[in-house]
């Protein structure tokens, strides 16, 4: 618990070593969730039985494993675990124990990953169980094992970058391995009091994982190099039930679509996480090894925004909550029968209150990594008043999810693939309600797909791209498709660098969308830019309301 507590007062500062200079981290929120299924198990067992305290860690971390930082720390957990069950009062034993466990975490997070790379926190795991494992065969006591470990651990943390260039570039350390350190901070603080050190509430790197990110940035300053930010889009998990004689084919399968492959469980069962272009055969290379995956998370990795991970550390702190998923009046509730309806997901008030104008019966809110599950979308699809249904997703993400539901129920439905906010819209303008949803599917996926779309966000630390150096603080312009195509100190400047990149001779109306952190005077100065250098092109400005990303394009 005192490692829970830990990594939930640091997990903004874990998020903010993100390498992608957006604001969407996600490490700290995905230990801090893993760590809480952890204690959730050991409080359900309800027994003081160090065996079955173990146990609860093991099964816990396997089954509330978030994200692939969770995923390794899983089965840290479970190597300490295993290892600590059964041990004897001997308070001789006890450094020798430590480092035993420690190195059993080790050896299990190695195990896990089909391709380990060093500079990970695969790397502070092994060096820390290294030191502790010397220690304790020079006959030191718990504590000097455990200080010994520490401070291996804080070494082997601050030269990540130099062992993995996309950490340098960035100015960062590893995510992962800040969080490991937690755990021997909080085994010093139960050992011997040692006082666990504290997230400052006003830095947004929080405390002493800030103090290191700093430290690294500025050793960092100076490195020539570029960004190499990972080609695969989705990160695809899953629970598989398995023969473990298969679990290598599996990784082996897995290793041809993929990277950041892990992989942990055991007797039969498998919590399995890899980043992948292809969510497809994922999936596919369980069934073909007679597995059966369940529970399967998509998360785009190139679209998730902080809009989640407030929801989550909201869940964790007590705080309040982000408005959750709904499901408005406008979803079948009074509305007279059509032959076709529309479920569409977004998030935004401004968007949610759009869409119901547009004509769409049931409406989701979300998108982004706060992805709403195949269930909420079926219970949508059977609110509203017609048989045969679309779905608009807005989000790559989605998709397959939304492909699911006409399995699921008696009524036709159909998915048009629309992966941003403003593709919903172009397939809004020309949905009929009473044509039916074939007809309506193939005409909104053409409209949809005649949108080139951008958006502007502001980067969280300094990095180095494609197009130059990006310094925190900078407006980015991202481009579906091109990546990161602009950046300026001031959003508007940035913004008119990225639509001279989207707009096209043939460009006949440009749909701008005004979110959180927009204001008049920098919406005047876009639609006047566009006058003076694209008159021809119809402007049309909605308010949309979204978070974190200001403006929103969609050029048709």
């Amino acid at each position: 618990m005192t490692f829970r507590d830990a990594v939930k007062a640091h997990a903004g500062g874990l998020n903010r070593l993100n390498v992608y200079p957006v604001p969407d981290g996600d490490t700290g929120t995905n230990m801090a969730r893993t760590l809480e299924a952890v204690v959730a198990e050991m409080e359900s067992a309800e027994s003081d039985d160090l065996d079955a305290t173990c146990d609860a860690i093991s099964h816990g971390s396997l089954m509330g494993a978030r994200g692939n930082s969770g995923v390794i720390l899983s089965q840290i957990m479970r190597g300490i675990a295993s290892t600590m069950k059964s041990v004897t009062p001997d308070p001789d034993d006890r450094g020798q124990r430590f480092a035993a466990a420690l190195q059993a975490a080790s050896v299990g997070a190695y195990q896990a990953v089909l391709k380990p790379i060093e500079g990970t926190i695969l790397t502070v795991v092994r060096e820390s169980a290294d030191a502790a494992r010397e220690a304790a065969d020079g006959g030191g006591t718990l504590l000097e094992v455990a200080r010994a470990a520490r401070d291996a651990g804080q070494i082997s943390l601050d030269n990540t970058p130099e062992l993995l260039p996309v950490l340098k570039d960035a100015g960062v350390v590893d995510a992962g391995g800040a969080g490991f350190l937690l755990l021997l901070d909080s085994a010093l603080y139960v050992i011997d009091g040692e006082p666990i050190p504290e997230a400052e509430e006003d830095d947004g790197s929080g405390g002493a994982v800030g103090a290191a990110f700093d430290a690294v940035a500025k050793r960092s300053s100076d490195v020539e190099g570029e960004l190499d930010v990972s080609e695969q889009r989705y990160e695809v998990m899953y629970f598989l039930d398995l023969r473990d004689d298969r679990i290598e084919d599996f990784k082996q399968g897995w290793g041809a679509i993929g990277d950041s492959i892990v992989v942990v469980g055991g007797d039969g069962l498998w919590n399995c996480h890899v980043h992948t272009n292809d969510i497809g055969a994922a999936i596919e290379v369980a069934l073909e090894l007679d597995g059966r995956p369940k529970q399967i998370r998509v998360s785009d990795l190139f679209e998730e925004v902080v809009e989640e991970h407030a929801k989550r550390e909201a869940e964790m702190t007590g705080a309040e909550p982000p408005p959750a998923r709904i499901q408005p009046a406008a979803a079948g509730a009074g509305l007279p029968p059509v032959t076709t309806a529309v479920v569409g997901v977004c998030t935004g008030d401004g968007l949610v209150e759009l869409f119901a104008q547009l004509g769409v019966q049931g409406v989701v809110t979300g998108g982004q990594t706060m992805n709403p599950s195949t269930a909420e979308l079926l219970d949508t699809v059977a609110t509203v008043n017609a048989d045969q249904v679309v779905i608009l997703p807005n989000n790559k993400n989605i998709v397959p999810v939304a492909e699911q539901v006409n399995a699921l129920t008696s009524k036709e439905v159909v998915v048009v693939p629309s992966v941003s906010m403003a593709e919903g819209l172009a397939a809004l303008v020309v949905y009929d309600p009473e044509a039916p949803c074939d007809v309506n599917g193939e005409q909104m996926a053409e409209a949809a797909e005649s949108v080139t779309t951008g958006e502007v966000t502001q980067a969280v630390r300094n990095t180095k791209t494609d197009i130059g150096e990006i310094h925190e603080g900078d407006w980015i312009g991202i481009v579906k498709g091109d990546g990161i195509v602009s950046a300026a100190d001031n959003m508007i400047e940035s913004i008119l660098r990225m639509l001279e990149e989207i707009m096209s001779s043939s460009a006949e109306i440009i749909t701008v969308i005004t979110g959180e952190g927009s204001d008049a005077a920098t919406t005047d100065a876009i639609t006047g830019w566009l006058s003076d250098h694209h008159g021809s092109v119809a402007v049309e400005v909605h308010v949309g309301g979204q978070p974190l990303y200001p403006y929103l394009f969609g050029v048709e």
